[in-house]
C-alpha cells in the first residue's frame, strides 16, 4: 500500500506563503534541489491544490538541457513522468501532461488510490492537505524549516486538528534548513 505524504517547505512560524502569496523566501540551493529529487525519485501520484499546482507546472516546460545543473534537470524528468491530480473549482485547464482536475475531494478515492497505487503519492497545498489529516489519510509529513519567520501568511497545518507524530529522522542543510520526518501515529 502506497503512503500518503505531505511534503513542503514552511517558516519557522507555521507558515508556507507570506501574507502576499509568496514563497521567494524559501531557500533553492543545489543541496535543496538534491533533497527533493532524492525525495521525489519514490513517488508516483502528485495530489495538488490549484495554487501550488500552478507554481510547480513551470516544470513542464523548464530547460531539461544541458544548461541546467544535473539535479534541475532530473527533478523536472521525475516531476514531468508522475501523475498529477489538481484539486480545484475554478481550473479551467491543465497545462502539463499526465494531469487531470478533480473538483470535489473525495476521502474514499485517496483512500483506493493508496491502496491500489505501487508508488507513493504527495498532497501539495494547505488546504487540500489539511482536508486530508482531518480524514485521516496522511501518512507522513516531512517539513522543511527555513531560517525565517514570516509573521503571517498560509499556515502549513491547520488550525483545530490534533494529530499525534512520531519523529522518523531529522537533518540539518548547510543553508541552514531543517528537515524533520515524522510518521502519523494512529
Amino acid at each position: 500500500m502506497a503512503k500518503l505524504i505531505y511534503a513542503t517547505n514552511v517558516s519557522l512560524d507555521g507558515y508556507i506563503e507570506d501574507e502576499q502569496g509568496n514563497i521567494d523566501w524559501t531557500i533553492s540551493d543545489n543541496e535543496m534541489y538534491a533533497f527533493w529529487t532524492d525525495f521525489e525519485r519514490a513517488i508516483g501520484t502528485y495530489l495538488y491544490g490549484r495554487r501550488i499546482y500552478e507554481s510547480m507546472v513551470y516544470w513542464e516546460t523548464a530547460s531539461a538541457g544541458g544548461d541546467q545543473p544535473e539535479v534541475i534537470r532530473d527533478f523536472a524528468q521525475i516531476w514531468r513522468a508522475a501523475e498529477k491530480i489538481v484539486y480545484s473549482r475554478t481550473l479551467e485547464a491543465v497545462s502539463s501532461a499526465r494531469t487531470r482536475i478533480e473538483r470535489e475531494f473525495d476521502p474514499d478515492a485517496i483512500q483506493k488510490m493508496k491502496e491500489s497505487s505501487v508508488d507513493d503519492i504527495t498532497i501539495n497545498g494547505p488546504e487540500l492537505a489539511g482536508q486530508a489529516m482531518s480524514e485521516g489519510l496522511i501518512d507522513e509529513c516531512h517539513l522543511l524549516l527555513n531560517p525565517i519567520v514570516l509573521g503571517g501568511g498560509k499556515r502549513a497545518l491547520p488550525d483545530n486538528l490534533r494529530m499525534r507524530l512520531e519523529l522518523l529522522g531529522e537533518r540539518r542543510f548547510q543553508c541552514g534548513v531543517v528537515h524533520l520526518h515524522y510518521r502519523v501515529i494512529v
